[in-house]
């Protein structure tokens, strides 16, 4: 570690500096000299020091005064202050100052070598602390995005990109392309990674359910309102919000949330006092909001106080070279959480998987490998066991809703209607499940 320490050297007695150079080069260090305080400085623009040796009596300035020079230049560097002059005084201004320590003249070179090696030692320790740090906040945002391809990379990039900031962030692509996903790894690299991410699945509730999901509610304020209810908008108070399905709003919560964006202030269902909130909102949405503007069923002013950052999601059909890692982790995943032993899979079935387009993208993939699992023979996945040759990977419906309709069906009726079951395999919540039930007006094929 000593060969990595920088120490600079300042007092305007040569002799000092000369045995204190040939001392410190010795033990390994690098080190340099200046001769005074306003040299020292000088030096200090151009590099920094890992420890800093001022002596506190020079001519012109003195020691006390270049340590607070020296604070703002570089407040990382360890300053220990030497002085002839000892005194509880100057002793006690320069450790309020902010001085490592200090160390009186003559030097013992015992006390002065164990001074310099407990700066190391710190200097080493806050090192591991920043690379800790930084390896945690790496894992917080992506340990859930599976991907090495181009398009993936680039995702994270602007990812990295946004995270500092508290813009607003349209997060957009494909159902099943992994969106949420996305915004969790924005908030997770963020300042407000302490607070709360708060999720409003738009899509799953009606105009009026959402008001209340958003801004809460008072007591009284409508039936069934029997205590007062803090919103979703509250409950992000220093954190993110993370509206799903953002397209799904209504115009009368499109005008409502505008405001509430501008402003960072709005009132519970029923209520008549403001409340502020401090929250960043990130939205997601499988539509094209710009289209929707220009047909007039999104506003135009929403979309621009909305559309500071989009990241584009890609499908999977954009990134098949993420395919075989993606099979592994769902593989893993769902092997560990059954309790079995990992096991491969045929190369028939990769080639196959990294050959078919994806309709419903990573989602589809992980409902795959989960069936595969569960139905095959517990050695390896075998092509017969992905549903390639069943209706829900077939490409010849009509449209988007045929496909969903029919995989959604398949799923209730392989989980006996158990609507929970269901909604955890499709990757939704139980009322957006009833919802699309409703929808396709699947109860008319319960057997």
């Amino acid at each position: 570690m000593a060969g990595k320490i920088s120490i600079l050297i300042v007092d305007d007695e040569e002799s000092v500096r000369d045995s204190l150079y040939n001392w410190f080069i010795e033990d390994g260090y690098d080190v340099a000299c200046a001769e005074n305080a306003k040299l020292a400085l000088s030096i200090l623009e151009s590099r920094n020091f890992d420890i800093i040796l001022a002596d506190i009596k020079m001519p012109g300035m003195d020691g006390l005064e270049m340590h607070r020079r020296i604070r703002s230049l570089n407040k990382e560097s360890i300053v220990i202050i030497m002085t002839a002059f000892a005194s509880v005084t100057t002793a006690v201004q320069a450790l309020k100052d902010g001085a490592y320590d200090y160390i009186t003249k003559p030097f013992d070179p015992d006390d002065l070598s164990h001074l310099i090696r407990n700066a190391t030692s710190q200097i080493s320790l806050k090192a591991e602390n920043i690379a800790l740090r930084n390896k945690i906040v790496t894992l917080e945002n992506v340990e859930d995005i599976i991907g090495s391809s181009k398009a993936m990379i680039n995702v994270l990039k602007e990812v990295e990109r946004v995270a500092q900031s508290s813009s607003p962030v349209i997060v957009s692509g494909e159902s099943g392309t992994g969106k949420e996903l996305v915004a969790m790894a924005i908030h997770s690299n963020s300042r407000r990674k302490f607070s709360p991410l708060v999720s409003v699945h738009c899509g799953a509730l009606t105009e009026s359910l959402l008001e209340s999901e958003l801004f809460g509610h008072e007591k009284g304020a409508f039936t069934g309102a029997m205590f007062n209810r803090k919103g979703r908008f509250e409950m992000a108070d220093g954190g993110t919000i993370f509206l799903d399905e953002i397209a799904t709003i209504s115009p009368k919560m499109q005008i409502e949330l505008l405001r509430v964006l501008e402003t960072k202030t709005f009132m519970r269902v029923g209520g008549n006092k403001e409340i502020t909130s401090d929250f960043r909102v990130i939205c997601a949405t499988n539509k094209d909001l710009k289209k929707m503007v220009e047909k007039g069923t999104f506003r135009e002013d929403l979309y621009y106080r909305l559309n500071v950052v989009n990241i584009k999601v890609p499908p999977l059909r954009e990134r098949v070279e993420d395919i075989p890692l993606l099979v592994d982790h769902f593989i893993k995943k769902y092997c560990i959480s059954m309790s079995r032993n990992i096991i491969p899979i045929d190369p028939a079935a990769m080639k196959q998987l990294e050959h078919y387009e994806f309709p419903g993208n990573v989602r589809e993939l992980e409902n795959m490998i989960e069936r595969a699992i569960v139905v095959g023979n517990e050695k390896e996945i075998r092509l017969k066991d992905l549903p390639f040759e069943k209706e829900i990977a077939s490409n010849s419906y009509e449209s988007l809703d045929d496909l969903e309709k029919k995989y959604i069906l398949q799923v209730l009726e392989r989980y006996n209607w158990n609507i929970s079951r269901s909604a955890q395999v499709i990757k939704v919540d139980r009322v957006t499940l009833y919802n699309k039930i409703k929808k396709y007006n699947l109860r008319a094929f319960k057997k």
